[in-house]
This record gives structure tokens, C-alpha cells and sequence, in this order.
């Protein structure tokens, strides 16, 4: 019996948790359900196994970063445009810090009862690929046949199992897929590249530029993982991906429209005509520098963006619905959004609560199940992109998650450890 299956039912819960908060993302709200039972075990958790998890550096460092997610918003709310809104964001993430610690009381729970902390560990790191998996599999199935379980396949670009009205597949799926790819380093190369090539062909299908940037990242640091030090294996890896990338590229250029479009859309920059090729965001960008001057300390309050967001635009700016008042929904980048809606007490919290989940990544082992979910929380973070909502319940949901996942596996996986068992 492979280790990975020696679980009691803490480990199961945990792992089944786990498994169905990323499973659940795509149908509207029901990803809640998993995070507020997690939630619902931290809280009974915490009375009497609170002080004894803390004195985990990796459960402390998840608590403080979960908690400047919490401060920021609090904060924020005390003087928001759309205080309602802003309140019930920043009480609502108590839920995220509670689903983690819930998660980790059950594998302390489990490890008491003589589970091992390898096989915790692989039963996380499966329970999170899975998903992954799925996404990727059905989403090539909507490639050749044009149905998903999303649905048909949309005219614009390939939607998968999010479904045409709401195209999070790509951002979403290069972001998470250290989860299925770091796993795979232990197994054969030949399952390890056709799993690398399936996830690359869904991606640059899916046509979300803020997804190729993400993809080139995790494919950037899969070539330094596959490296192992050496120079000149990282030039070789390097060279291999983007080989395999251009043809990849110019097959679906050749074959899919919508990709055809996106590409050329894309090049329009290079001819000066930067908001055409970002999609009209120029204005957008230009807002949120403007409402972050204007309220620079602890800014217009989270998910409050839309509602001052006429107040500093231009005139003529495309952006603002002329019946509502209402602008657009966020600003579309990490750092301009915390200065928008948090302000620069806001962006310090949490250059904070990323200095503490830095600590605990330092003190993770080398282990590429341990790895693979630091990973993916540097490429939904990385500042050089295009990104969803900070502070929506959906990116809220994947950040919680997927922080709680990246310290659960430190947990059970400390570099100092000499016995992962």
C-alpha cells in the first residue's frame, strides 16, 4: 500500500477539503460550502489547540499574512465610499484565516494519531491536483469536440468548465499549475512533458494575455526546478520551452481565430496603440493612480473601487456607466489596487503579511509537493500581470486557499526535518 493512503479521517477531511474548494471554483458560490466547514473546524479548533498551533512557525506565519488580509480591509472600511460593501468584504475573510487553521488543526490531529507527515503531505498535494487535472482535461475535450461541461464552446476564446460567461479558465489554470506539474517531477518524463504541453495548449487557447504571462512564469521556474543548479541545463530547458512554445503558439495562430485575434490585438502595442492592445485598461490604470492620490492612506475602501471610480475618471472615459455612475470593477493590478482600496497602510500590512509567508517558505523542504504550492501563490501574485479582484470572493476564496495549502505542506514538510516521516 502506497504511504499516501495511510490516512485516518482527520487526513481525509483535510484532504477532501482541500480537494473541494478548487473543484467547487467554477459553479457560481458553492466553493463557500467547503471553506466555511473548514472555517467552522478552525473555530472549534481554536480554543484548545490555538496556542499549540502557533507555536508552529508555519501555522504562525499562514495566521499573519490571513490576518493582514483582514487589517488591510478593516481599515480600509472605516471611512468607505461603499462602507456596507467594505464591511462585509473585510468581516467575511475572517473565514480564511479559520479554514487554514482548520486544515492544520486536522493534520496535527492526524499526525497524533500516527499518520505520517509524508503521507499527509501526498494526500494534499493529490487532493490539490486533481482539479487541476480535470480543468485541463476538460478543457481539451472542449478543444476537439466544442462541448465542456462549461459548456459550448464560446466564439471568442476557449472557456472550459467556467463556461463562456465567466472566462477564468486561463488565468486561473497557468496560476495553479505548479499543483499538477511540481507533483509530476517524481514520475516519468514522458507523463511529466505531455502534462506541461496539455496545460501550455489550453492556456494560450484560453486567450487571457494575464494567463500566457503567468504560464511563462511557472514555465520559467519549471526549467529552473528541472535545472537543478546547473547553467547550462537551465539554458537548455529555457531554450526547449520556448521552441515548443512557438510552435505551439503558431499551430494555434493557425488553427483558432480567436487566438489569431488575441495575438494580433497583443502585437497593436508595438505600433503606440497600448489601450487597444490592453483592452481599453489605460484608463482604467490612469483612475487608480488618480484615486490613490486623491485618498492615499487608507484608500476608497475594498470593492470599493466601481463606486468612486467616476469621481477621478476623465469625462469621456469609456469606463463609466452613464445611467449608474458606476466605473469599472477593479483596477486590474495587485499594487494599484491595494493603493486604491487600502492605501499605503493597506500595502504595508500586507508587504508584511508577505514578509511572514516569505519566513515560512524559507523554512520549507525542497520537496516538490512542499514547493509546488509556493509556487503557484508567486505566480497569482506576480506584480508584472493583469489580475482579477484582490478582494472578490473569488480570488479571496484561491488566495486563502491556496495560502493555507502552501503552509499546511511547510508544516508537514520543514527543511530543517531529516525524517519526513
Amino acid at each position: 500500500m502506497r504511504p499516501w493512503f495511510r490516512l485516518d479521517l482527520n487526513g481525509l477531511f483535510a484532504a477532501f477539503l482541500v480537494f473541494l474548494v478548487p473543484m467547487l471554483l467554477p459553479f457560481a458560490r458553492a466553493s463557500e460550502a467547503p471553506i466555511v466547514i473548514g472555517a467552522f473546524v478552525g473555530a472549534i479548533a481554536l480554543p484548545g489547540r490555538g496556542a499549540g498551533l502557533l507555536r508552529n512557525p508555519a501555522v504562525r506565519g499562514f495566521a499573519l499574512a490571513a490576518l493582514a488580509y483582514f487589517l488591510a480591509a478593516m481599515i480600509s472600511a472605516m471611512d468607505a465610499v461603499a462602507a456596507e460593501k467594505s464591511w462585509t468584504t473585510a468581516l467575511a475573510s475572517v473565514r480564511l484565516l479559520l479554514f487554514g487553521v482548520g486544515i492544520m488543526a486536522l493534520c496535527e490531529r492526524a499526525r497524533e494519531h500516527g499518520v505520517p507527515a509524508r503521507s499527509l503531505a501526498r494526500a494534499l498535494g493529490v487532493a490539490a491536483a486533481l482539479p487541476v487535472a480535470f480543468w485541463t482535461i476538460d478543457a481539451l475535450v472542449q478543444i476537439v469536440s466544442g462541448y465542456s461541461l462549461g459548456g459550448t464552446l464560446d466564439a471568442d476564446r476557449l472557456s472550459g468548465i467556467f463556461g463562456a460567461d465567466d472566462l477564468k479558465l486561463g488565468p486561473l489554470l497557468s496560476a495553479l499549475a505548479p499543483l499538477l506539474l511540481w507533483p509530476l517531477l517524481r514520475r516519468s518524463r514522458q507523463l511529466l512533458f505531455a502534462s506541461y504541453l496539455a496545460v501550455l495548449l489550453v492556456v494560450l487557447m484560453a486567450g487571457a494575455r494575464a494567463g500566457w504571462v503567468s504560464f511563462a512564469v511557472v514555465s520559467l521556474a519549471f526549467a529552473w526546478r528541472l535545472a537543478e543548479g546547473s547553467k547550462r541545463k537551465l539554458a537548455i530547458w529555457l531554450g526547449t520551452g520556448l521552441l515548443v512554445a512557438a510552435v505551439a503558439g503558431i499551430a494555434a495562430y493557425q488553427f483558432s481565430p480567436s487566438f489569431k485575434v488575441r495575438v494580433e490585438r497583443t502585437l497593436r502595442a508595438s505600433e503606440g496603440d497600448a489601450d487597444f492592445a490592453l483592452a481599453g485598461r489605460v484608463p482604467i490604470f490612469a483612475t487608480a493612480s488618480a484615486m490613490a492620490r486623491a485618498h492615499p492612506i487608507n484608500g476608497v475602501g475594498v470593492r470599493g473601487f466601481r463606486y468612486a471610480y467616476a469621481e477621478h475618471a476623465a469625462p469621456s472615459d469609456r469606463w463609466v456607466d452613464a445611467t449608474t455612475g458606476i466605473g469599472a470593477a477593479h483596477a486590474h493590478q495587485l499594487i494599484l489596487e491595494l493603493l486604491t482600496e487600502t492605501g499605503i497602510i493597506g500595502l504595508l500590512i500586507w508587504l508584511a503579511g508577505g514578509i511572514a509567508l516569505f519566513r515560512v517558505w524559507r523554512q520549507t523542504s525542497n520537496d516538490p509537493l512542499a514547493c509546488a504550492p509556493w509556487v503557484a501563490l508567486g505566480v497569482l501574485l506576480f506584480p508584472l500581470n493583469t489580475h482579477l479582484a484582490f478582494y472578490s470572493s473569488f480570488l479571496g476564496i484561491v488566495l486563502g486557499w491556496l495560502m493555507a495549502l502552501a503552509c499546511a505542506q511547510s508544516m508537514l514538510n520543514p527543511r530543517e526535518a531529516k525524517d519526513a516521516t
